[in-house]
């Protein structure tokens, strides 16, 4: 069995995330401890008491989702399931290739956390709150809803984000041009075209400051050759220099995740089973959709992580 360990991105967070694997492994715990001592606040106490609208602010949910996922692989660890004897790849969907650097020894937990404390920081402040948006189209192809969005960036800014699955894609940009292509994307018969609830334009033009920002802080911190390969998302390809890799972290600020092409290039290169790390089920229902052929499922609880053994 080749197998892929992904990591889920923003959006799978949820109150009480990680809060069984921490009362069950010692080394779960440890993770959460690391996590809040980096960011010098109880993080791991928003993780499991909330409230929701603090976990769901961006410099807490990105470096909370890797907190989980780390939690996750090191109690995996425990149980004799590591990244180097059980993945042949990692990936993970935008912030979810900082907890797939960390799971494979790339990153430090303690650098990840505080890389994605900036990320969060950097990415809600590039742009004014209200001026931009995202909306998810369902039911169109790529190429169809790239078509929308030139069309639409007579309005203002506006990029293809995620290509997550077939028929999912997600734009982003400036508000009106956002708005723009949701009403061709009905014109053009999309099944559904959803504003989406976030507080920044991820993956855009718009994010530029925040990926100077990224630059700089990426410059500071020791990346490592990971224990295999990273799958990243800018490049549906796998790498593992740490200049490439750093580069690629960069470049994924504005830059679209190319899930479904990196799932195809998965299903492409052997692997057949696909363990999500961490909080949620969203990359496995994703992987279900995008190569039924990959065996998917997700670890996120002691038991869950039985079934690897």
């Amino acid at each position: 069995m080749t197998r892929v360990f992904t990591f889920p991105g923003q959006g799978s967070q949820a109150v009480g995330m990680g809060k069984a694997l921490a009362d069950a492994s010692a080394a779960a715990r440890e993770v959460f401890a690391e996590v809040d001592d980096a960011l010098g606040q109880p993080l791991s106490q928003v993780i499991w008491e909330g409230p929701a609208d603090a976990l769901t602010l961006t410099a807490n949910a990105q470096p909370a989702l890797m907190a989980v996922s780390l939690a996750a692989i090191a109690a995996m660890k425990e149980a004799g399931v590591t990244v180097a004897n059980s993945a042949a790849f990692v990936a993970g969907h935008s912030l979810g290739e900082y907890s797939a650097l960390a799971a494979a020894g790339s990153l430090s937990v303690a650098d990840a956390a505080r890389l994605l404390r900036i990320r969060g920081d950097a990415m809600q402040h590039a742009v004014p709150v209200g001026a931009g948006a995202m909306a998810a189209i369902l039911g169109l192809e790529l190429a169809q809803v790239e078509g929308l969005a030139v069309e639409a960036s007579q309005a203002g800014v506006c990029d293809v984000a995620n290509d997550n699955g077939p028929g999912q894609v997600v734009v982003s940009g400036s508000k009106a041009a956002v708005e723009k292509a949701a009403e061709l994307a009905k014109a053009l018969g999309a099944r559904r075209a959803l504003m989406l609830p976030v507080s920044a334009p991820f993956h855009c033009s718009l994010m530029q400051p925040a990926a100077d920002r990224m630059a700089e802080a990426l410059a500071q911190v020791t990346l490592n050759a990971p224990s295999v390969p990273l799958i990243a998302n800018v490049l549906a390809a796998p790498i593992s220099d740490p200049d490439e890799i750093r580069g690629h972290l960069v470049a994924q600020v504005t830059g679209r995740v190319r899930w479904r092409e990196s799932v195809l290039w998965m299903a492409d290169n052997g692997v057949d089973a696909a363990f999500e790390i961490g909080a949620g089920k969203v990359l496995t229902g994703l992987a279900k959709r995008i190569a039924p052929g990959i065996a998917a499922s997700s670890i996120s609880t002691p038991d869950d992580i039985q079934t690897l053994n």
